[in-house]
């Protein structure tokens, strides 16, 4: 693990980059307020004191949060603790990179196996790699390296994992800044993944031999199914013109042809997007028949109507936010206030509670 002070220099390097954008640059998260807003709904406080954290599970009435600069947060009967992670490689402290994407094997309580993403350094750059954890008593320990190498770069690192309705791990990679990049089959950056859950090609993936499910994408943050088992994603675009795609096996999702509005045979278009300013959108989950999404340089937390295809914000004030999660009516969330490129407020960042029935009152 990197001395704490990397992780200074992380956020003031950050900080300083935040007037540049566009290819090689960060994602246009820069062009939220820089003010704090109140929060628009009332919500419980169940963790804080969080350092940049990325990806919540839930197991029960316990919690597991990954945290970018190293350590799983394990919340459990009101307590949090920050368990030590045994990683094989150091991770990255670069802009976006770090402990990023984690769930928990289907099995866990009989295995305690989960999967993680997480980007290191390496000659010649960085990289990403997915790997088996297994917990034993108050600690995880790296067991096995399912897929290395996934490119890496200053940003657009990728990073979320889920497991699908159908059992398979899917992961998103992005382009690392290597923009036609993501229209080459045989680069790992710039995709969505799908893989057995011991690590081998599914049969029936789309191309042969290979792990990629789709292609052409930029920066890939947020995977969820609804409750036919359609995939959506949500993912960075250049300067604004963020993305929600609903995504089928082996389609070309147009990065870098195409952007916004712009359409190309056999390219998929967006089903929206954000135009300008960004939303910088992350983590996603499926309510009520629609897809809530984390946005981070919105400040918010976003509704995407599957009917209408319209996007409106479900709540703001909250800063900066990463991740989501939900469990029937109920809805949790991370900021991300502490990243180098929010406003932190008192204990920042936090994992929040909201009753999503309250905002159904308020419509």
């Amino acid at each position: 693990m990197k001395p704490k002070m990397s992780w200074l220099v992380l956020i003031i390097s950050q900080s300083l980059l935040l007037s540049a954008c566009s290819f090689g640059q960060p994602d246009r998260q820069q062009e939220e307020s820089r003010s704090v807003t109140k929060p628009s709904v009332e919500s419980e406080v169940v963790a804080q004191n969080l350092s940049i954290p990325w990806s919540i599970q839930k197991l029960g009435d316990g919690f597991y949060i990954t945290q970018r600069t190293g350590g799983i947060v394990e919340i459990k009967d009101g307590k949090k603790s920050v368990m030590k992670t045994n990683l094989s490689r150091t991770l990255s402290a670069r802009p976006e990179a770090g402990l990023l994407g984690f769930v928990l094997h289907p099995d866990f309580k009989m295995n305690q196996l989960a999967f993680a993403y997480y980007t290191y350094d390496d000659a010649g750059g960085p990289y990403n790699r997915v790997v088996v954890l297994k917990r034993r008593e108050n600690q995880w320990s790296e067991e096995k390296v399912i897929l290395d190498r996934i490119p890496g770069g200053q940003y657009h690192q990728g990073g979320r994992l889920e497991i699908g309705p159908d059992h398979m791990l899917y992961m998103t990679t992005g382009d690392a800044t290597k923009q036609d990049k993501a229209q080459d089959l045989t680069y790992l950056g710039g995709k969505i993944l799908r893989m057995k859950l011991d690590g081998g090609i599914p049969s029936n993936n789309p191309f042969e031999d290979s792990y990629v499910y789709s292609y052409g994408h930029r920066n890939p943050q947020g995977l969820a199914w609804d409750q036919d088992g359609e995939l959506y994603d949500t993912e960075h675009g250049p300067n604004g013109f963020d993305e929600i795609n609903l995504i089928e096996a082996g389609h070309n999702y147009g990065w870098p042809k195409i952007t916004g509005d712009e359409k190309e045979e056999s390219l998929i278009s967006p089903l929206a997007h954000s135009g300008e300013p960004s939303w910088a959108p992350s983590g996603a989950d499926f309510w009520k028949g629609d897809l809530l999404f984390a946005s981070l340089a919105g400040q918010s937390v976003k509704r995407f109507n599957t009917g209408t295809q319209q996007v409106s914000d479900l709540l703001t004030g909250f800063g900066r936010i990463r991740d989501v999660l939900v469990e029937g009516d109920t809805l949790y969330f991370v900021s991300n206030n502490t990243d180098g490129r929010g406003i932190p407020r008192e204990h920042d960042d936090k994992l929040y509670e909201v009753d999503l029935t309250s905002l159904m009152n308020e419509e």
